[in-house]
């Protein structure tokens, strides 16, 4: 529910291209939910994707984006205001500071039914469709009452705690690669998500950890993360140098992170026989590959990685112990009014993860 007597500053997708800052109405919590005063909402790859019109958003007869919708799903915040039930049903209290997981699953289907919530049929993703959960770039949002929520120790670092979304994603794909000690991993893109794919990989203690990207300054961090090698593929082979490590083999674990067709090509050149092959990425347009070096030529395990399910308490616990941080990832920050500032820094080049936070004035 909205409250029409008290509003809010936020931005509101209309659609591709046309997002503007506006005052809306406040949420107000219904039974089991929950209101939250948003502290931070970073903006994804995918958001940037959608803003552009993305046809894996945009297309076909009945879009994934439902707008007019606030846009945003790697938020955090405080409780503000609990609908009846609530306190008890989440285990929160006014003031902790919480986290939903960014699916809001039906309950019903048969994966939610089955503990594969976050593959929900539904699937309803805060910040795409209004009618069921508004996103995190505004001041106040609610968590309904499906939503898997999550508290956030009180001590942890605003900065830490804005990426527990992208880290969680991070920590199910490495989980989905099943790296073993002996093996060669192989993480393709260093944007926020392969960067702390990167942190989380090291975490798991491969033979060695290879991390490629266009972007030097980049790489340069995940080498400060763990990775042992860096390749940037528009000056160097990436393929011989992997082949170098690996006995001619190819990588034991392929991990897909660019968002580009060049990188599910490169990853099937690169990884070897009966390798694993994980894609995350969210692409912009269709990609088009050999199927046949899937099957004929390599049998490969090729696997999805979907959001970051059972993962989030998982990535507040390496946060809170120092095993993974922010430094470095989070770039920048801008107030909600800074929109458009800030979507062009989030697609630039310039930055890695960029924030939105209600109330802050350092950029104005």
């Amino acid at each position: 529910m909205t409250r029409l007597d008290r509003t809010m500053t936020a931005v509101v997708c209309h659609g591709p291209r046309d997002y503007r800052v506006e005052r809306v109405g406040m949420p107000e919590a219904g039974p089991r939910e929950i209101v939250v005063r948003v502290d931070a909402c970073g903006i994804c790859a995918g958001d940037c994707k959608c803003w552009a019109g993305a046809p894996m958003f945009w297309g076909g007869d009945n879009p994934y984006v439902k707008p007019p919708v606030i846009p945003g799903h790697e938020f955090f915040g405080t409780v503000e205001e609990l609908g009846p039930g609530a306190g008890e049903y989440h285990g929160v209290a006014i003031g902790d500071r919480v986290i939903a997981e960014q699916i809001v699953p039906c309950d019903r289907c048969r994966f939610c039914r089955s503990g594969q919530y976050w593959m929900c049929e539904v699937h309803n993703i805060f910040g795409f469709q209004r009618q069921v959960a508004d996103g995190g770039i505004a001041e106040y949002m609610l968590y309904p009452a499906t939503s898997r929520v999550h508290k956030i120790p009180a001590e942890m670092p605003l900065e830490d705690a804005a990426i527990i979304e992208p880290l969680s994603c991070a920590i199910h794909t490495v989980n989905r690669g099943d790296i073993q000690l002996d093996d060669v991993v192989v993480i393709a893109g260093a944007g926020p998500l392969g960067l702390l794919m990167t942190q989380v990989a090291r975490l798991k203690t491969p033979r060695k950890l290879v991390v490629i990207d266009m972007v030097d300054e980049r790489l340069a961090l995940a080498r400060r993360y763990g990775a042992e090698v860096t390749i940037n593929p528009g000056r160097e082979d990436a393929e011989a140098i992997v082949r170098s490590l690996t006995g001619g083999y190819g990588c034991d674990v392929y991990i897909e992170n660019t968002g580009h067709p060049s990188g599910v090509t490169q990853g099937l050149k690169i990884i070897r026989k009966l390798g694993r092959f994980v894609e995350f990425s969210v692409f912009g347009s269709e990609t088009t590959a050999d199927w046949s070096i899937i099957g004929d030529r390599k049998e490969l395990d090729i696997r999805g990685a979907h959001l970051g399910p059972y993962c989030y308490p998982i990535a507040i616990d390496l946060l809170s112990r120092g095993l993974v941080t922010s430094d470095g990832v989070v770039t920048h920050s801008y107030a909600l009014e800074d929109w458009d500032e800030a979507l062009k820094m989030a697609i630039s080049l310039d930055s890695i993860k960029v924030l939105m936070r209600p109330g802050y004035r350092a950029n104005r």
